[in-house]
């Protein structure tokens, strides 16, 4: 059974730092693409970041290029999202994504999710 567990959601204020963490078990993940998406309460789900499966290749929405950063680490089979200077704005679900298109900005391009994890950012 394929899971991607998220973790390190948190309540922040403002200008602080977290880092997400997504654990991958239950097949292989050689060559996949690996995202982060977030969607806050009433609005579409919305791509924040991605890596391809050596990390030579980075992504980033607008909003989040400058703050966050994307990384894996292949034999512990884990992708990190270090979020900096955070904004209210950043305040959503986040979720972890694993595919293997080149797609990467695309929800519909990804196979497995997991469940999420909640990032507030107070103001």
């Amino acid at each position: 059974q394929v899971q991607l567990v998220e973790s390190g959601g948190g309540l922040v204020q403002a200008g602080g730092s977290l880092r997400l963490s997504c654990a991958a078990s239950g097949r292989t993940f050689s060559n996949s693409y690996m995202g982060w998406f977030r969607q806050a309460p009433g609005k579409e789900r919305e791509f924040v970041a991605a890596i391809n499966w050596s990390g030579g290749s980075l992504y980033y929405a607008d909003s989040v290029k400058g703050r966050f950063t994307i990384s894996r680490d292949n034999a512990k089979n884990t992708v990190y999202l270090q979020m900096n200077s955070l904004k209210p704005e950043d305040t959503a679900v986040y979720y972890c994504a694993a595919g293997w298109t080149t797609s990467w900005a695309l929800p519909k391009s990804y196979l497995y999710w997991g469940q999420g994890t909640q990032v507030t950012v107070s103001s």
